[in-house]
C-alpha cells in the first residue's frame, strides 16, 4: 500500500526564504521606508513654512494697524522695530502712479488729499538662511492736517 504509483525517493523542499528573498524583501522595505520619511519630513518643512509666514502676515497687519496711532504717518518717515524674532522696517513715501493716465498730483491739489505708499519690509531668520517678506499699501492724507483740524 505503499506507493501506488508515487515513487518513494522525492525532492524535499524546507518551507523557509532563501537568502536572496530576505534581502530583496529588506531592500523593497527600505526604499519604501525611506519614501515615507522624506514624504514626512517635506510636510514638516511646508508646516514650519506656513506657520512663519501667518506669523509675519499677523506682525503685518498689527505693525499696519499702529499707523497713525503711535507711528506717524508723514512722508520720507523710516521706522523700524521688532517683535520676538521678527524684524520690520516702514517706509513712507508720496505715492507715484506709474501708469499713464497719472492724476494723482492734480487730484491732490484738487481735493486736499496726497497719497502716501507706505511699504513695510518684515524679516526673519538668521543671516545665511535669513528670510523677508513685504507689504505695501496707499493710505490717503489730508495735505494740511494743521488748516483742516482747526
Amino acid at each position: 500500500m505503499r506507493g501506488r504509483g508515487i515513487p518513494i525517493s522525492y525532492s524535499r523542499r524546507n518551507g523557509g526564504f532563501t537568502l536572496l528573498e530576505v534581502l530583496l524583501a529588506f531592500v523593497v522595505f527600505a526604499l519604501s521606508f525611506t519614501t515615507v520619511l522624506e514624504i514626512l519630513s517635506g510636510s514638516m518643512r511646508n508646516t514650519v513654512r506656513a506657520r512663519e509666514y501667518t506669523e509675519v502676515a499677523l506682525i503685518a497687519q498689527s505693525v499696519m494697524d499702529q499707523l497713525g496711532l503711535e507711528i506717524p504717518v508723514e512722508q520720507g518717515t523710516i521706522v523700524s522695530g521688532d517683535s520676538g524674532d521678527y524684524a520690520w522696517e516702514i517706509s513712507i513715501y508720496s505715492y507715484e502712479d506709474n501708469s499713464e493716465n497719472a492724476y494723482s498730483v492734480e487730484l491732490g491739489e484738487l481735493t486736499g488729499i496726497e497719497l502716501l505708499q507706505i511699504d513695510l519690509l518684515v524679516t526673519w531668520g538668521e543671516p545665511p538662511r535669513e528670510k523677508s517678506n513685504s507689504f505695501s499699501t496707499v493710505r490717503a492724507m489730508l495735505i494740511n492736517r494743521e488748516l483742516s483740524s482747526r
